[in-house]
């Protein structure tokens, strides 16, 4: 296991623990506490708690060298593993709108809903400021990692403390403003939901454009053009083709030189290409430059 493996082992396992942790304790005070937004809202924990373990796995097989049978690597399963947290995220959301739909048609119907108590309050104020602390941790540690797979899980980190807070304000409101106030419960729960569907969708649609072969953005697509025109020796290129696997990139380019130049000549400008793209890109960039004889 390299270095960025472990590192994001260590950021998800941290999660890993605090969620299991907050699963259980937002179950038992739901029911204890009388909050059906609490019971949820622990549902909404255990969808983070798989989508921990969805990384855990992906990214070890992402990690691995390339193979017969993986000639480009294995860091499309980041990528997947990206997309799984985003279904799963934006399948809470669904879940949680449905229910807390339902819970605001049945009280504006009669249906005199439970009051919340203090213990549902607290552990809401508990789940809002640890998962606030460890969004901030995952993304921070995401960015530096370069993994869309943790900074996906950072954000489905920050929309359990989100839903934390709607449930929060559905909890105080309920006991601090009496019985016709407790429909705050599940009408927060509905907006709230809504930011985790968006959280959800924002994460899946750039992990489908990545799956489908899509090309890297005309910012990096530009500045990649700069890096080969700036090699001493290219007459110019074309039929540049770009793509993203897991945190890496893939280039193939037509690069044309003097037909004069011996094949020694030819290869070290190639070479001296592919360098400072990985110099710029990453390591383990796949950079495939096709050699052309000027006016071919």
């Amino acid at each position: 296991m390299n270095t960025r493996e472990k590192e994001i082992y260590r950021v998800t396992i941290a999660g890993t623990i605090i969620n299991a942790i907050l699963v259980a304790l937002k179950f038992l005070a739901g029911v204890v506490g009388h909050s059906s937004a609490l019971v949820a809202d622990a549902v909404h924990s255990l969808t983070d708690f798989i989508s921990d373990i969805v990384v855990l796995v992906f990214v070890r097989i992402s990690g691995k060298p390339r193979d017969k049978e993986h000639g480009y690597g294995h860091g499309k399963f980041e990528t997947l593993a990206t997309m799984i947290i985003g279904v799963l995220l934006a399948a809470a959301g669904i879940g949680l709108i449905i229910k807390g739909s339902n819970q605001v048609w049945l009280s504006l119907h009669g249906l005199q809903l439970p009051e919340p108590t203090w213990i549902a309050l607290a552990v809401a104020l508990i789940s809002i400021v640890s998962k606030e602390v460890l969004y901030r941790f995952t993304i921070r540690q995401g960015k530096k990692l370069n993994s869309d797979a943790v900074v996906a899980n950072a954000w489905h980190h920050r929309s359990d403390a989100i839903s934390s807070l709607g449930t929060l304000i559905g909890i105080a409101g309920a006991i601090f403003f009496g019985a016709k106030w407790r429909i705050l419960d599940p009408l927060a729960a509905v907006i709230v939901s809504l930011f985790i569907i968006k959280a959800g969708y924002d994460i899946i649609k750039p992990a489908i454009n990545e799956l489908l072969e899509a090309s890297l953005s005309k910012i990096q697509t530009d500045e990649i053009s700069v890096i080969i025109r700036s090699v001493k020796g290219v007459k110019g290129f074309h039929n540049l083709l770009t793509r993203k696997i897991g945190n890496s990139i893939a280039i193939d380019v037509h690069v044309m030189m003097d037909g004069n130049l011996s094949l020694f000549e030819a290869h070290e400008i190639a070479s001296k290409i592919e360098k400072d793209i990985r110099h710029r890109f990453g390591k383990e960039s796949l950079i495939n430059v096709h050699m052309e004889p000027l006016g071919d």
